[in-house]
């Protein structure tokens, strides 16, 4: 039997406040000395009252517009009922029959190593505002709660179950993170806590072309908390296995809600799934509704480039491939850098132009290229050496004026690729101009043709058996060669004039 995932995911946002959802206490993150960021409100003392705080609302707001989500004229918040230790009140003040946003969409394009769609949309049920629970703390004899976390403002975006792939999954938590980012509503940092993911799973029976073979959906499994992208892509991966073992066997799943271990690389049972009716959902009697209207017009022109949008201007203005525009986007700071050598590069195009063509296809064919090395040397050697370093790139000692002077000398070959990445390495180090440290460690192609043709026929002498696999019409030994001339005059000299020299000796 054929069978597809069905996959909804549930984020909770940890929202960029300075206090509380409904006191004033600090909005902290882990790492603050437990218990210190609490007061009788957040900690559910008898007869406290909560006070809304209004820029959670105005993120909420901002955040719905941007996930093309509906909002409404009116919210409210609701008690939600269930009993657990890090829950002080034994509700939680979230909101379900009046949610701030709903009814929207996230366009997702899924990267070239992923399995399934190349892009997909996914819906978007509701977005709602509520209080974040304590955190328990599991001892050696006993479990201690924290309640810091306790009242701090959670935005939960709900989707439809739209998704088929755990690479979809993580896709699409990769494509939220960014917009929740791109309208600082959130840091969005999963490791930290500031994002995580419940992900509701079922299989469908299908025929040879996806259409369903049953009416309705199977028993869905919702996998808690999980606290990475990897995380939610593992265990989905692990529930498809799971359930379709379980199918094969005639024992179906039964709805429950299961736990994720991540050193195993399993799920576990933790209780049967709950249904809204469950929580006996009612109006927060201490909170009055919110009038949304004023709100929704004073923020609709204010969203901003989504990341969508900047990652399509990157590659309509700048030329980068689409695999680099998504690295860029995905980093921060990284994009607003590239957009910085890039002027800086078209700058020096047009400065060094004599031909009249400013604007013309030669013009736009030269920076085309310019954008190829710069998409290859931001994504992978910078990248690289900022991250053996644990550096941002907006911590950097090299100004995207120096790195595009950089890009420069290597178009000019006047350094090559070998000797470009001591350069990089130098000015990541001292912060220094390119030029300056390219002349000061003599890392340039300045060796005379003389000098050059010498290395070259020593080196030719010394190897006569790849001499004679080259004449006898083995072509890929001339790069053997190149390489070897390459390495004996510390990439002072040109590989083109090293490949034209080797083709007369030879």
């Amino acid at each position: 039997m054929k069978r597809i995932a069905i996959i909804g995911l549930e984020v909770h946002v940890q929202l960029k406040t300075a206090t509380k959802m409904f006191c004033g206490c600090p909005n902290v993150l882990d790492g603050t000395p437990p218990n210190t960021a609490i007061c009788p409100i957040c900690t559910g003392q008898p007869g406290t009252l909560p006070a809304l705080n209004e820029h959670a609302i105005r993120i909420g707001v901002k955040t719905g517009l941007a996930l093309n989500c509906h909002i409404p004229d009116e919210s409210a918040f609701d008690r939600k009922n269930y009993f657990y230790p890090d829950l002080p009140k034994g509700y939680q003040v979230s909101q379900f029959f009046l949610p701030v946003a709903k009814s929207g969409y996230v366009s997702v394009e899924l990267p070239k190593t992923g399995n399934g769609r190349a892009q997909f949309r996914v819906g978007i049920e509701r977005a709602h505002l509520e209080e974040d629970a304590a955190k328990n703390i599991h001892l050696k004899d006993g479990v201690a709660v924290d309640f810091n976390r306790a009242g701090t403002p959670l935005l939960e975006i709900v989707t439809e179950p739209d998704i088929r792939s755990p690479q979809e999954a993580k896709a699409y938590l990769q494509e939220v993170r960014a917009i929740l980012r791109s309208v600082d509503a959130s840091d969005a940092d999963m490791e930290k806590g500031q994002m995580r993911c419940d992900a509701n799973i079922s299989l469908l029976d299908v025929d040879d072309e996806n259409r369903p073979l049953q009416k309705g959906l199977n028993p869905k499994i919702e996998v808690k908390n999980l606290n990475s992208f990897r995380a939610v892509e593992r265990a989905l991966e692990h529930e498809i296995e799971r359930q379709n073992e379980l199918y094969e066997t005639n024992t179906p799943p039964v709805a429950a809600t299961r736990g994720w271990d991540e050193n195993r690389g399993v799920t576990f049972e933790q209780r049967l799934k709950e249904t809204s009716a469950d929580y006996r959902y009612f109006p927060e009697p201490d909170l009055p509704p919110q009038d949304l209207r004023s709100i929704r017009e004073a923020l609709e022109t204010s969203v901003g480039e989504l990341p969508s949008e900047a990652r399509s201007r990157l590659q309509e203005e700048y030329w980068f491939s689409p695999e680099v525009a998504a690295f860029l986007m995905a980093n921060d700071g990284w994009a607003s850098y590239a957009e910085q050598v890039m002027s800086e590069l078209a700058a020096w195009i047009e400065s060094t132009d004599d031909t009249g063509t400013s604007g013309s296809e030669l013009m736009n064919n030269a920076k085309k290229e310019y954008a190829k090395l710069a998409g290859g040397w931001l994504t992978t050697k910078l990248a690289g050496l900022l991250s053996e370093k644990n550096l941002p790139i907006n911590g950097a000692n090299v100004t995207p004026e120096n790195f595009a002077e950089l890009l420069h000398l290597l178009a000019e070959k006047k350094i090559n690729g070998t000797n470009g990445q001591k350069l990089l390495a130098l000015m990541v180090d001292t912060g220094k101009d390119p030029s300056h440290l390219m002349e000061e460690h003599d890392l340039g192609q300045t060796m005379d043709e003389e000098k050059l043709r010498v290395e070259i026929k020593r080196i030719i002498e010394q190897n006569p058996n790849q001499v004679a696999e080259y004449k006898a019409g083995k072509e890929t030994v001339l790069k053997w060669f190149v390489g070897s001339v390459m390495k004996a005059t510390d990439g002072k000299a040109s590989p083109k004039d090293v490949e034209h020299i080797l083709r007369e000796e030879l």
